[in-house]
């Protein structure tokens, strides 16, 4: 089943399939409160490892609390090779807006809810969230050192077993690696938004992770166009398509797109089979902005 979900790649000190699972779409509406359909949401998340899903992201702000509940209902105890992946940097409020959070005592109180919610006593992957105030998918500029060393303080206590980057540039990343080992980046990226290209292969020649979110979406109408050809020509769906050119495009690639559905799901496992022949490479190279 591993090489049905896209080959493989290392992640921390265990290697995973390549295309995992991201759990935020498992929280109600707005990534807030309980899911409409809890049966089903529990569902999903054995269904995924049912299919070789060795990765899972997740973060405690995600319901809040809500997700991480579902995933320790679902599969614990975990399997010996599934790696559970976090973040921090984030809260909730009362209303469900996402309320930066990331000075370093508030990163360590994250990490302790992580564990108690998950039910752990150490965090397989935890990735500092950098996000800037104004703009989701913007690295927040500066030194990330301050925030990265709580962290890598509670990784040399045992709580944390690797970490990881969230909405990071190239400075911050060979910052935070002078300070603790980087397993993962997940940076806003897929095939019609490449600010990262020359980033991802940077990291690619390092061996460390690529994680992109939003890696289906956020493409304009005459991107969405193009998309669309391919994927007719091919007889796919367009977010097949977009995966599996994001699994060909780098070997770093881990993919997480996210459900709520286990029809949905199965269908996302299947794309990672999808193979893109050179043509339909050549025209998807073409439509990036």
């Amino acid at each position: 089943m591993t090489n049905a979900l896209g080959g493989t790649h290392r992640l921390g000190d265990r290697e995973v399939p390549r295309l995992g699972f991201g759990a935020m779409q498992l929280a109600g509406k707005g990534v807030f409160g309980p899911p409409k359909d809890r049966d089903e949401a529990l569902a999903v998340l054995r269904t995924a490892v049912e299919l070789g899903v060795r990765h899972i992201d997740t973060a405690d702000f995600y319901g809040p609390h809500v997700v991480n509940e579902l995933i320790r209902e679902a599969l614990s105890p975990y399997p010996d090779d599934l790696v559970v992946v976090t973040k921090v940097g984030n809260v909730r409020d009362e209303k469900g807006a996402w309320v930066p959070a990331d000075a370093p005592e508030q990163l360590v109180e994250q990490v302790h809810d992580n564990l108690r919610r998950l039910g752990v006593e150490s965090l397989d992957v935890v990735n500092l969230r950098n996000r800037s105030r104004a703009d989701g998918f913007t690295p927040r500029p500066g030194s990330i050192a301050e925030r990265f060393e709580a962290l890598a303080e509670l990784r040399e206590q045992g709580l944390i077993r690797h970490l990881g980057v969230s909405t990071v540039d190239a400075q911050q990343i060979a910052e935070a690696r002078t300070i603790a080992q980087v397993v993962c980046v997940q940076n806003f990226y897929n095939v019609a938004n490449r600010k990262d290209e020359d980033l991802l292969a940077q990291l690619a020649d390092d061996e460390i992770a690529y994680v992109p979110y939003f890696p289906l979406g956020g493409f304009s109408p005459l991107q969405s166009d193009a998309l669309q050809s391919v994927a007719d020509r091919l007889g796919a769906s367009t977010a097949a398509v977009a995966a599996a050119w994001l699994l060909q495009h780098a070997p770093n690639v881990l993919l997480i797109p996210g459900t709520s559905s286990v029809a949905h799901l199965r269908e996302n496992a299947a794309a990672a089979d999808l193979h893109l022949d050179a043509d339909a490479v050549r025209e998807l190279d073409a439509i990036a902005g």
